[in-house]
């Protein structure tokens, strides 16, 4: 098991976001949160990688 420590967060998406969401998800095989959960992980990855986000502490990877 996953020793990852996780927070829980609400976001409110337009219905049209959410509905190719649920697409993308079901043509994956996994629930619309892990695919959420990927796509926020790889913005920040991203963000980080651009450097139009730069962490102001270390929070590990």
């Amino acid at each position: 098991m996953n020793s990852v420590n996780m927070k829980r967060i609400t976001v409110t998406l337009p219905d049209a976001a959410y509905a190719e969401l649920e697409d993308w998800a079901e043509q994956q095989g996994r629930p619309v949160a892990n695919l959420a959960t990927f796509l926020i992980e790889l913005g920040l990855r991203q963000g980080k990688q651009s450097g139009e986000y730069k962490p102001s502490k270390s929070k590990g990877d």
